[in-house]
């Protein structure tokens, strides 16, 4: 694929700090793209976090946090635009149309909203919540991106966004002239990195190592993981879920292949392995942790890389609205 024929839109709701499961997942793939040359939208989803009234009393610092990690791993404002959909009035309102091209049973069906609404405090589930997937279709959808970089957990939301852009085409555009792509996803090779509790590793369930976490807590952290009664370290996804999650982080901080680290803990037991698995990511963030020290000293730059990617945004997303509108006879 020639990388100047692809636009990515990524992105992640600003409710709290990146991990290393993102950093494997997604952010790794995001540089990559950045650097041969696609073009990269990355979306700060402040709206999408309305509904968490702890973490919306505090929002400008957690779109810090986020903008912080962002630059830390390597994206490049200047190759990169990053914006917040607060900022981007006309993205915002691409969900008024789309939301008339999906059901109701359609959204309900959607398993990742269903995860999302399990795992929500909230006591009842509100409609932006509900209606996230398609809000994410705009995301998509308003700068045309054709690559969506996801974990397989995400696919579900991917093709909501498929499913808008061909029915949006189908009802309104011109035989031959689609306003929309159908964006393909961009799987990690990486595969899922559990939390330190065995389960999927979240920054909003206190079970992930963050990107900015220092030695002493990464430490911490990886000591407390789950891992089971055998002492030999095998490297088994399926048999033995939590110790391979461990073995696979040390493995992908190291680019080494996990059977032959497991094997070289071998009878080394837990201990040795999470003591492995501790060098090895701190070894392998010690200088994205420096960077977003840096990068925090100067609170002013981050708002000047905000305000000139949503500038950029806006162009995009205001020819977009007025592309559809034209389609759609909504010009008056």
């Amino acid at each position: 694929m020639n990388p100047s024929s692809v636009r990515v839109l990524t992105g992640d709701r600003p409710t709290g700090r990146l991990h290393v499961g993102h950093y494997f997942g997604s952010l790794e793939s995001r540089v990559r793209l950045q650097n041969e040359g696609a073009e990269l939208y990355v979306v700060i989803a402040d709206y999408q976090v309305l509904t968490d009234r702890d973490i919306a009393a505090n929002l400008p610092g957690y779109v810090e946090e986020l903008l912080l990690d962002y630059l830390a791993v390597g994206i490049d404002p200047e190759r990169a635009v990053v914006f917040t959909h607060s900022a981007v009035p006309a993205l915002n309102q691409l969900l008024l149309p789309f939301l008339s091209l999906v059901s109701v049973a359609e959204l309900q069906r959607n398993p990742t909203v269903k995860d999302e609404i399990r795992h929500s405090s909230q006591a009842a589930v509100s409609g932006l919540m509900f209606t996230y997937p398609v809000h994410q279709a705009a995301d998509i959808l308003f700068c045309k991106a054709n690559t969506v970089p996801v974990g397989r957990d995400q696919l579900p939301h991917l093709e909501i966004t498929r499913t808008v852009a061909r029915r949006f085409n189908e009802r309104y555009a011109r035989p031959g002239e689609p306003v929309f792509p159908e964006p393909e996803a961009l799987l990690s090779a990486a595969p899922l990195l559990l939390g330190t509790d065995g389960g999927k590793m979240s920054k909003s369930r206190g079970n992930a190592i963050a990107l900015a976490a220092d030695a002493d807590e990464t430490a911490r952290l990886i000591r407390g993981a789950k891992t089971d009664a055998e002492r030999h370290i095998s490297y088994e996804p399926e048999r033995r879920p939590e110790v391979s999650s461990l073995v696979l982080l040390a493995a992908l901080c190291t680019e080494r292949d996990p059977a032959e680290l497991a094997e070289e803990i071998g009878g080394g037991g837990a201990a040795a392995l999470k003591q492995v698995v501790t060098a090895a990511v701190n070894e392998r963030f010690s200088p994205v942790r420096a960077r977003r020290a840096e990068l925090a000293r100067d609170r002013g730059f981050l708002r000047e890389v905000l305000r000139r990617g949503n500038k950029e945004a806006n162009v995009v997303a205001d020819a977009t609205l007025e592309q559809v509108r034209t389609v759609m006879d909504c010009v008056y």
